[in-house]
């Protein structure tokens, strides 16, 4: 047994008793900032900015999301597809100019 991981004993185990450490963890990163005057180094957790693709992809997924539901309510209303096509274009129309403009303050 090392540090409380395996086996106090090997005998029964079907095993030799060896332990080994995990390879794969990867410790998480520390940001160094240099502080004040004194020249000391603090190790501080640095948030970092969303990635813009990431939040782009997410917006067009909600959009298509919510196509799809309005898509089912047509299709279980009896709709025809023609009909299917042009609600969903103009409900596309909304959704995507106002997702693009920033919030207004």
């Amino acid at each position: 047994m090392y540090n409380g991981i395996g086996l106090q004993t090997a005998h029964g185990s079907s095993t030799n008793g060896y332990t080994q450490s995990n390879k794969f963890f990867v410790k998480p990163k520390k940001n160094t900032v240099l502080t004040g005057n004194s020249g000391e180094q603090s190790i501080t957790d640095v948030s970092r900015k969303p990635n813009k693709d990431i939040l782009e992809h997410d917006r067009k997924r909600q959009i298509e999301l919510k196509l799809v539901v309005l898509e089912d309510k047509l299709v279980d209303q009896g709709y025809s597809d023609e009909e299917i096509a042009e609600n969903l274009k103009e409900a596309r129309r909304p959704l995507e100019v106002s997702e693009d403009q920033p919030p207004q303050q």
